[in-house]
């Protein structure tokens, strides 16, 4: 079976070294999904201002319900993982659970697309967006769509394979949605390799033929790997297990909705944004992109903690579990402090990935990015913090109370000074990036505090 199944109580080295060895390969998958995603935005990027905000708004409406979605089957990673220290040989359950995480995510996935289509032209009618950039937006989204349920199923058996202990599958996988993006993007974007030059609506094009060909990797690897093929999860794919399925959802439904508060007031800013113009949203993007990409490390760090404290969990091992999480968060700030000193001393290195800083044509762009890519900077470690901390509640199978924590901490201080600063203030989007960091900061507080008290208020007694 998997190294990563604990047989006893590791030292914290030990643990330190588990957690990393788990940890690292997801956040290299991570990062290497924003390289995706930042791939469309380069390419889009070159065909103007009004095209990157348009796609820019589209993609805020359909990954705040893609990732809601996803984060909801991994709950399954959090139910393998207590199985597997519970007993290493389990087959059966681990069968069931990933079987129902697929079942889910087709399910989940169908109403999403109604959901990312059918809504997206009323959200940005009623935010005030510009009729030519709604007129894009709803022309990208009506092809984008049809990546969602492939990359919910992709997801779903990226946390069967990590639960596993073949967390470096999902980088090698993820390296090849890089190549097969960027080619695609190439081909359909500019009418290259003899495609016809579809702009926009051929980025929304390149994603569908990524998703697909991941989907297919993860299936052939997973049927080639003995340790992973044992588990037969494609073997009676249409027997249900309700019980199973709903353990899922019960378990993942709060998770879905501290990820959509999370990402809904960062699509919100986006649609806050444009109302103060297009450079001003371009600029929002870029200085986002840059933080967003660093917070697919401590994201990566959070989904092994969740999978690690799952172990000890299952093993109801206390000093495990205490070992597990404060290890991880200690990691995910770490790597936190790193980046905010990065974003502080060289913002225009940075920036210079995704446009020409120099170019007369973007100085608008890049001077907004600069001021928000500052704000990105100071609250790089209470992010960190707070999807560290989310990962370690996750593996104890606590995400209620998580899920009102993030309500609160979003939407309260964090949308409340969004929208007071924003737009009864002169800082505009400065004050936006204001509420951003102030939601950041109430959860990562919130929820380390709710660790803290894990044994006093039962959270590590299994049932």
């Amino acid at each position: 079976m998997s190294q990563t199944v604990p047989l006893e109580t590791p030292t914290w080295r030990q643990e330190i070294r588990a957690t990393f060895t788990l940890a690292w390969p997801l956040a290299l998958a991570n990062l290497l999904q924003m390289l995706t995603y930042a791939i469309d935005v380069m390419f889009i990027a070159r065909l103007g201002d009004k095209e990157l905000a348009a796609s820019s708004l589209a993609v805020s409406w359909f990954g705040l319900l893609l990732w809601a979605l996803m984060s909801m089957n991994g709950a399954m990673a959090a139910l393998i993982a207590a199985q597997l220290g519970e007993n290493p040989k389990a087959v059966r359950p681990i069968r069931r659970a990933t079987r129902m995480g697929l079942w889910l995510a087709v399910i989940s996935g169908a109403i999403a697309m109604v959901l990312a289509g059918g809504l997206l032209v009323p959200i940005m009618q009623v935010t005030g967006q510009q009729s030519d950039v709604i007129a894009l937006s709803d022309e990208y989204m009506m092809v984008l769509i049809w990546s969602m349920i492939p990359m919910i199923i992709a997801s779903v058996l990226r946390n069967y394979v990590s639960a596993l202990g073949r967390p470096y599958v999902a980088t090698a996988i993820t390296g090849l949605g890089i190549v097969v993006n960027g080619l695609a993007n190439y081909a359909f974007v500019f009418g290259n390799f003899g495609m016809p030059r579809l702009e926009l609506v051929g980025a929304a094009i390149a994603t569908i033929i990524t998703s697909v060909i991941v989907v297919l990797a993860y299936v052939g690897f997973i049927r080639w790997d003995k340790v992973l093929h044992r588990y037969r999860i494609f073997a009676n794919w249409w027997r249900a297990d309700w019980p199973v399925f709903w353990k899922i959802v019960k378990i993942g439904t709060p998770i879905a909705l501290t990820v959509t508060a999370e990402a809904g007031i960062f699509g919100a800013a986006a649609f806050m944004m444009g109302r103060f113009g297009a450079a001003e949203l371009a600029g929002h993007t870029v200085a986002l992109q840059l933080a967003a990409l660093a917070f697919q490390v401590p994201h990566g760090v959070g989904q092994a903690t969740t999978i690690r404290v799952g172990y000890f969990y299952g093993a109801r091992d206390q000093q495990g579990i205490k070992q597990a999480g404060w290890v991880a968060i200690a990691m995910g700030a770490g790597f936190m402090t790193f980046t905010a000193l990065l974003m502080l001393l060289a913002p225009e290195l940075l920036l210079s990935i995704y446009v020409d800083v120099d170019a007369a044509r973007n100085a608008a762009l890049a001077g907004f990015a600069m001021q928000y890519l500052m704000l990105a900077a100071a609250f790089q470690l209470a992010d960190g913090v707070q999807a560290v901390a989310a990962g370690a509640l996750r593996g104890l199978q606590d995400t209620r109370v998580p899920m009102w924590i993030a309500i609160f901490s979003y939407w309260a201080p964090g949308m409340g000074l969004a929208i007071g600063l924003g737009f009864f203030t002169t800082l505009a989007g400065v004050g936006v990036w204001i509420g951003l960091a102030a939601g950041l900061f109430s959860a990562a507080v919130l929820l380390t505090w709710r660790w803290m008290l894990r044994e006093r208020i039962g959270l590590t007694a299994r049932q």
